[in-house]
């Protein structure tokens, strides 16, 4: 699993500081920017990181100035199921009952300590499946109709 981490420019610090966080996991991630805090557009860089999960098995990570925007632009793509956290139970209960493989928080809006903490549940738990599937699978092909 690689984890695909993506920022604009009022994520960028957070995006920095959960790099070296999940490096110190031994977590292999690929940045795919923004790399300073000029400013950009947070469509483009949702977009990379929806690309690189999309069809696969890597999981995401998304911020920007409050993970709104980030969140709205990565789930318009196929396979994407991109959760706006808050917090630990946020963080858990997207990966056990959506299968979110996307995390999206706010960089001016989190604090770093509960950005660490949802980063590391999010990597760590497990879809339940079950019940859970017949629901993520109508989320999957929702516009198909």
């Amino acid at each position: 699993m690689m984890v695909i981490i993506g920022s604009d420019h009022a994520g960028f610090a957070m995006k920095e500081i959960i790099k070296e966080y999940l490096s110190g996991l031994n977590y292999q991630f690929e940045d795919v920017g923004t790399f300073n805090e000029d400013s950009v557009d947070y469509p483009d860089f949702a977009k990379k990181v929806a690309k690189k999960v999309q069809n696969s098995n890597n999981f995401g990570i998304l911020i920007c100035g409050t993970g709104l925007g980030m969140s709205m632009s990565a789930n318009r793509f196929a396979g994407v199921r991109c959760a706006l956290c808050h917090d630990a139970y946020t963080a858990e209960f997207a990966r056990k009952h959506n299968n979110a493989n996307i995390l999206a928080f706010g960089g001016r809006t989190t604090g770093v300590e509960i950005a660490k903490q949802m980063v590391y549940i999010f990597l760590n738990t497990s879809f339940e499946g079950g019940r859970h599937q017949r629901r993520v699978n109508k989320i999957d092909t929702e516009g198909e109709e």
